[in-house]
């Protein structure tokens, strides 16, 4: 996948390190949740969590801006720091091969995205662990759990 400079954002850095993929819009009423993610990720960053947040605009069309104009809102108003991708889309036809693995590989978790700020937690060796719905706050005692038992 690329990062949000349109360099590839090689997931193989990140190997055997848990990594909590986040589908996000800037015009969501779930966005102030990077508030929250990025909270938690420098609480555990140094334990070695990667949050990576991939912009979609496939819901209501809430993140139409360009890959520029996302990274700018990102560190603007909420001072993001983990890495962004490239705006793609996480579902139907269109749907990236990152996110056709992380939604099927997992059958007790698997299905398509419902809505942005969906998190899914994947394990240090690459297995889809767990999932969040949008209303899941990413400080939330079942996500903190959930990545705690990650690392």
């Amino acid at each position: 996948i690329l990062g949000n400079d349109n360099k590839l954002l090689d997931l193989k850095a990140y190997k055997g390190r848990p990594i909590l993929f986040v589908n996000v819009a800037s015009r969501c009423g779930f966005t102030s949740q990077y508030d929250d993610l990025e909270r938690l990720y420098q609480k555990y960053k140094g334990k070695g969590l990667v949050i990576i947040a991939v912009p979609s605009n496939d819901f209501g069309e809430q993140e139409p801006g360009t890959n520029a104009e996302i990274a700018s809102f990102c560190k603007l108003n909420y001072g993001v720091t983990f890495p962004l991708t490239t705006k793609v889309s996480v579902k139907g036809e269109q749907q990236h091969l990152l996110y056709r693995y992380l939604t099927a590989s997992n059958p007790k978790i698997a299905g398509s995205i419902k809505w942005n700020f969906t998190k899914i937690l994947v394990g240090k060796d690459g297995r889809v662990l767990n999932r969040f719905s949008s209303v899941t706050k990413p400080m939330s005692k079942k996500v903190i759990n959930a990545v705690e038992a990650a690392l």
